[in-house]
């Protein structure tokens, strides 16, 4: 990954949810930047280690630690996965499930597993590496939430409501960290052309929603724009939601 400006050469970024999809390509544009990049997979160690090698073949610095953020344990884990670089700039909150059902048929632990990763992990992982990051200097959380939260959707209350938390989480969070020089922004991505597992349907906003561009959009393009909140350019943009969508959502 040494091509290209290095502007986040020496920093240290922790990519939750990075073994495919966006999350992969966040991890990957990290470290084309510089970074040295802590890789995460809730349980796919095949993947996660795929991302890493990915990075090293580039020049780049990566490890994989395995783990739900839903579990206490990982956020831990991962913190002390970026320790072993020597620091932490960068965390990105991207784990998160997405599936959708209709409420009448959802059960409580549904709702509640949906939640356990996309807020409280998050949570939990700023809470493990909010030590780290205060010693940054220049430190930036990104919380990746999505266009639904924004433009609604049928059959996903549980996934808008949590992502709709991300808004508030953001914001409360860049007061509190401002004092520390830590900058905390959301990212709303929409219409993006992901791999999704064998069978799986399009989601329903995809199917209502198009593009002023007329094109979907790639993990490439959310992933430009972490990149650059994570720079020395975006210092000035705090507390923010960001959406990058193509104009299927204008907010």
């Amino acid at each position: 990954m040494a091509n290209g400006n290095q502007e986040l050469a020496g920093k240290v970024a922790i990519v939750t949810g990075s073994g495919r999809n966006i999350g992969k390509a966040i991890a990957l544009a990290l470290a084309a930047g510089g970074a040295a990049v802590v890789v995460n997979a809730r349980s796919n160690r095949a993947e996660a280690d795929a991302v890493v090698r990915e990075i090293e073949a580039g020049g780049g610095c990566a490890t994989a630690v395995i783990g739900d953020v839903a579990d206490p344990a990982t956020a831990k884990n991962l913190a002390a996965a970026a320790e072993c670089f020597g620091r932490l700039d960068f965390l990105v909150n991207n784990a998160a499930i997405r599936k959708e059902k209709p409420l009448d048929q959802m059960t409580f632990e549904e709702w509640r597993e949906v939640h356990s990763i996309i807020l409280d992990g998050a949570f939990r992982c700023v809470q493990a590496c909010l030590p780290l990051l205060r010693k940054s200097g220049s430190g930036a959380i990104v919380n990746i939430g999505g266009m639904s939260a924004h433009a609604g959707s049928k059959h996903r209350v549980h996934v808008i409501t949590a992502k709709s938390g991300l808004v508030g989480f953001t914001k409360a969070l860049a007061h509190d960290l401002a004092a520390d020089k830590v900058t905390v922004n959301y990212l709303s991505p929409g219409l993006i052309k992901t791999a999704r597992e064998a069978g799986a349907a399009e989601p329903q906003h995809h199917q209502i929603h198009s593009t002023l561009t007329g094109e979907r959009g790639k993990p490439e393009d959310i992933a430009a724009v972490v990149r650059f909140l994570c720079g020395s350019g975006a210092r000035y943009i705090t507390g923010q939601t960001i959406h990058a969508n193509g104009g299927a959502y204008l907010g």
